[in-house]
């Protein structure tokens, strides 16, 4: 079981050691945040939060029924009723369904709370996990896509009403 929780000014030294603690990890697979990302974290969180204020992001931490902090997942890029998502769990979470319970409930949230049609991601094309995350989900492949000069590729899932149930 895991709860998503709204991104908050208050979050950010928990999400802070949450991307150091995991930093390698996710080297593993997607390319590294750099050593900017987290000597200016203050003022990249002030921004994360100022996005999501303005409805353009919706960023959350994803939770175990302790509060521990397992990873996030975000929908970026708001317009005309689509978002793009986004997601990273740690190395202590991964491999045991967080990841996609945790994209489950944030496509609930998308069609209930946020009112949103469809959304849209993509993953390197040597990810395997992150694609069976997605396909669990519903999102079905469109296409290739080159990701920061890796081969990927781009899912969509529409989202119905009774998605946000």
């Amino acid at each position: 079981m895991v709860t998503l929780e709204r991104l908050r000014p208050d979050h950010a030294e928990a999400v802070l050691a949450f991307e150091r603690e995991n930093r390698s990890y996710f080297a593993r697979f997607i390319t590294d945040r750099g050593d900017a990302y987290f000597t200016g974290f203050a003022q990249r969180h002030r921004a994360l939060l100022a996005e999501q204020e303005s409805g353009v992001c919706h960023f959350h931490l994803v939770l175990d029924e302790q509060g521990t902090l397992l990873g996030r997942v975000n929908l970026v890029d708001v317009a005309d009723g689509s978002a793009e998502l986004g997601y990273r769990i740690g190395e202590r979470a991964a491999g045991r369904g967080v990841a996609t319970a945790a994209v489950r409930e944030v496509c609930r949230l998308a069609a209930g709370t946020y009112g949103l049609r469809a959304l849209a991601a993509i993953t390197t094309r040597d990810n395997l996990a992150s694609r069976t995350v997605l396909a669990r989900n519903g999102f079905t492949e469109e296409g290739e896509v080159t990701i920061k000069g890796r081969p990927g590729l781009s899912f969509r899932r529409p989202l119905t009403p009774d998605d946000g149930a």
